[in-house]
């Protein structure tokens, strides 16, 4: 039976500020050095962050684009997925992941929380959502790790 690795979904602006790339980069790295996946927009900002993340870690990262070309891909994006959706997409970024990890974010994040709560899925935030009923909030990217590590485990972890 395949043993498939779990993945995690990044999500947050497309847009950010240099403090926002860098807690998704460490988030991408740090999934990447345990083991797991990435899934998220495909796009920019804390996208890409987590995507150079998971590739500077040998990691895989999938990215759900919003429109028609692969090419529009962030070039970390390891396997890149075009679906023609726009913001439907955010479903399918979230139903491809067995938790996910918010980085501050705009409204596109939040659509993407309130899908994860209707599905049920860990939601794991940092920064803006924090205060929402049914997230877990941490301060940092290594808070955010320990909790998805000691949620999903997986015998893939190399550290």
């Amino acid at each position: 039976m395949q043993q498939y690795r779990p993945r995690i979904a990044i999500i947050g602006s497309g847009t950010g500020s240099k403090s926002i790339c860098k807690t998704a980069y460490d988030i991408g790295l740090l999934l990447a050095q345990h083991g797991y996946e990435i899934v998220c927009g495909g796009l920019g900002g804390a996208m890409e962050a987590a995507c150079k993340g998971s590739y500077d870690g040998n990691g895989v990262s999938i990215g759900i684009l919003p429109g028609a070309e692969l090419t529009a891909a962030n070039p970390f994006v390891t396997v890149p997925i075009a679906t023609g959706l726009g913001n439907m997409r955010n479903a399918l970024v979230v139903g491809n992941a067995a938790a996910v990890i918010a980085v501050d974010g705009e409204w596109g994040t939040l659509s993407e929380i309130a899908l994860a709560m209707k599905t049920g899925k860990t939601i794991i935030s940092i920064g803006r959502w924090n205060n929402l009923d049914g997230v877990i909030p941490v301060a940092s990217a290594k808070e955010a790790i320990a909790t998805v590590i000691r949620l999903f485990p997986t015998h893939f972890e190399s550290n």
